[in-house]
């Protein structure tokens, strides 16, 4: 064995003089994480806030209908909860029943209020037999509901069912409440070290990467409720961040505790091979990390505050298990890397540590070997059949339906469901999502409201207009509107335009009076044209940044260029795969997904930011093995066959832990994380088969040494990360002889 030079100079980067502060400090450095981990908690339990989230178009007219509700009628703007009642004969036999059910719910904390539907307006359906009935609570927000007493209401509901009615729940309250927790993180967790253990064969090798991951979210989860005290979140953002720090925690540890094992096989001692870990693959590591929070950033270019807030969260968690790869790893290594082998298992022995050759070199599998001189073979082959099979997987995304997901889409037996459903079946389909018309009055105008009514009533699409109501003041009114077509149907945003276009104009012009039309669906209209307004500016500026990023890392345009249109056909296909699985039908069952589901418009905007970050991280394991190749020998083919060769196995592995971790997350109740699972791990699984182990090492075997080419003025310009590093520095010298040829 060999001890690295110990002596400070200019052959040691920043993270190697980091790596053996860590290693010989390890003590230090493992006290200060779990000081970091409980002063975190503190401060989150002295300082935390509440996740909110705001998913309205900044500036659109249903913004403005909402704030003026809530300024001028409180009462309405906070969060309800609707109780639907199907008798087996008419709701006036069941009169007394209802009174005992209402009376029952209004006992529960939180509701302030409820409506006699015997006596409301559209209280009971036109056939007599379903009613419907509002509780008013004093919360603003449905996820402000306690879970316990959206439960309480739940349990009175089912009591209450018999055979003369039939009694259901609706509101985001009450689908909040039926969600619950199926412990995702868990489940990734779990199937994570399953995939390590066979990658690794030994349970230590396999334990360092899951124990950093685990310690880096600890760390970022408490400081998120800090966070969301100065900035808007939605609750499924600390999902969404759990997912990435369990992913690529794991994945950056894999790929360095790889690379510690690969020197340590080169013989270097512990502490040598700690630092040349860290001089290696920890600049991979900071790059790739690099790229992930950079894609994240473009969330902050939508304009939208819950964009914004679920792009700290998330970058918070990878800023933190990045610096856990970089400073808790090696202080781990002092622990046990000497024991790294160690508790192996008969799964995991075959293959599992790689070979040096004698030019100092890691020498790949003969399977991975195998596999990247077929692809340089039939390079041509591989290229067009990846690139059509990804556009062939994308096509369904063409067709698919922009929108927010409702208690219709729920599982047929959960309350909201069924409640929406008798809703649907009593009033018709517009009643479960009406339109608010919010009326901004110059003065005394009860012609006004007349006029305005009959002709909302006539406008066709419309169903029906509920008589106007007045705040205390008289100067604002409320009038509710029913489509003739369901909160989903593009028909309904058709009327949506006919009313602000033509007739809100006709009636309202030259009166002095301003009408807003707001409601649920309406925002979900013209939050969905607000955010097809906005993707372009996310798509150009994440491109960008990513490529300018890859550029001044592996100093080439065919590289950066080349990355960035394999990514952008890895976010196609993964879309395309979660358009056929909205569908419904057999595919869509096979996740939960039982009808026709609309897509919501942020989804694929929080796709693309997560996916291509983590798509280049993968770009920078692969092309930063071929590029160090290609600096020791100058050979571009055989450059690109030893980095694929060499990362094959470590990518696999990465990948499928990630794929893991999204995977854990589609049984979730809640579709958004139901969606982002599925589109996540569709995409990882894409990008490490078709295109990183396919189509990048076939397209660069047919560009050939262009792949390496930048213009010499562009190329001074530039600053020198060397993202490579400098292996040859680390080996042993027995080794370095047979080096001399190799660049700087």
């Amino acid at each position: 064995m060999v001890q690295i030079d110990d002596r400070p100079g200019p052959s040691l980067g920043p993270l190697g003089r980091l790596g053996r502060f860590a290693y010989r400090r390890r003590g230090t450095v493992v006290l200060g994480w779990l000081a970091v981990l409980l002063l975190s908690v503190g401060l989150s339990l002295a300082f935390g806030g509440d996740f909110t989230a705001d998913y309205s178009a900044p500036g659109s007219d249903s913004q403005r209908a909402q704030q003026l509700l809530q300024e001028r009628f409180p009462a309405q703007s906070g969060a309800a909860v609707t109780v639907v009642v199907r008798a087996q004969a008419d709701t006036a036999s069941i009169r007394d029943e209802v009174g005992s059910l209402l009376g029952e719910l209004r006992a529960v904390p939180h509701v302030v209020a409820s409506d006699d539907p015997f006596t409301t307006p559209g209280g009971v359906s036109a056939d007599g037999r379903t009613l419907v009935a509002h509780l008013r609570l004093d919360v603003v927000s449905p996820a402000d509901m306690p879970v316990d007493d959206s439960t309480r209401m739940i349990d009175i509901a089912e009591r209450n069912n018999s055979a003369q009615m039939q009694v259901a729940l609706g509101g985001q309250s009450i689908a909040l409440a039926e969600q619950g927790s199926i412990g995702s993180e868990g489940i990734g967790l779990a199937a994570a070290a399953f995939i390590l253990l066979l990658t690794f064969g030994s349970v230590v090798a396999a334990g360092l990467p899951i124990g950093v991951a685990v310690a880096g979210l600890a760390v970022s989860g408490s400081l998120t409720g800090l966070v969301v005290r100065f900035v808007d979140a939605p609750v499924w953002s600390t999902s969404l961040a759990t997912m990435m720090g369990i992913g690529i925690g794991i994945d950056y540890v894999l790929l360095m505790v790889t690379r510690f094992r690969e020197w340590r096989v080169a013989g270097l001692e512990p502490e040598a091979a700690t630092v040349a870990t860290l001089d290696t693959a920890g600049r991979s590591v900071l790059v790739a990390g690099g790229t992930v929070i950079v894609s994240l950033l473009g969330l902050f270019a939508m304009g939208l505050s819950f964009m914004r807030g679920a792009a700290v969260v998330t970058i918070l968690s990878v800023l933190v298990v990045v610096a856990a790869a970089v400073t808790l790893l090696p202080a781990l290594l002092g622990y046990f890397g000497r024991h790294v082998d160690r508790l192996r298992l008969p799964l995991g022995r075959r293959g599992s540590v790689a070979r040096v050759t004698t030019d100092g070199h890691v020498d790949p599998s003969r399977a991975w070997l195998r596999w990247s001189q077929l692809v340089q073979r039939h390079r041509i082959i591989a290229a067009v059949a990846g690139i059509a099979a990804m556009l062939a997987l994308a096509v369904p995304f063409l067709n698919v339906q922009f929108g927010f997901p409702d208690a219709g889409n729920n599982r047929s037996e959960t309350t909201a469901r069924q409640a929406y459903d008798l809703i649907a079946d009593g009033f018709g389909d517009g009643a479960n999502g009406p339109l608010v018309l919010v009326v901004q009055l110059p003065g005394a105008a009860d012609d006004l409201l007349t006029r305005l009514g009959t002709a909302v009533a006539g406008t066709p699409g419309v169903a029906g207009v509920a008589p106007a109501q007045l705040n205390e003041s008289r100067d604002t009114a409320v009038l509710s509107v029913i489509p003739e077509t369901g909160p989903q149907d593009e028909k309904t945003g058709e009327l949506v335009d006919r009313l602000r276009d033509t007739t809100i104009p006709d009636v309202a012009n030259g009166t002095g009076a301003t009408v807003r039309v707001g409601g649920v669906t309406a925002t979900s209209i013209d939050s969905t044209a607000d955010l097809a307004r906005r993707i372009p500016f996310l798509i150009a500026g994440v491109v960008a940044l990513s490529m300018l990023l890859l550029l001044v890392a592996f100093r080439s345009l065919a590289v950066a260029v080349k990355a960035a249109v394999m990514n952008l056909l890895s976010v196609a296909a993964a879309y395309g795969v979660v358009a056929l699985v909205l569908e419904g039908g057999w595919f869509g069952q096979l996740v939960g997904i039982e009808t026709h589901t609309p897509l919501p418009p942020f989804i694929p905007v929080l796709m693309f930011a997560v996916l291509f970050g983590l798509s280049m991280d993968y770009e920078v394991f692969l092309v930063s093995r071929m590029r160090e190749s290609w600096i020791r020998t100058g050979d571009n083919g055989r450059s690109v066959t030893e980095g694929l060769a060499g990362t094959g196995r470590v990518i696999t592995a990465a990948a499928a832990i990630m794929i893991a971790v999204f995977v854990a997350f589609v049984p979730s109740p809640d579709v958004i994380l139901k969606v982002i699972g599925v589109g996540m791990a569709a995409a990882i699984l894409l990008d490490a088969t078709v295109v990183r182990l396919l189509l990048v090492p076939a397209i660069m075997h047919l560009l050939g040494r262009f792949n390496w080419w930048i213009p010499a003025r562009l190329d001074r310009g530039l600053p020198e990360l060397h993202i490579e590093g400098r292996p040859e520095q680390h080996l042993p010298a027995p080794l370095r002889p047979a080096l001399g040829s190799m660049g700087t």
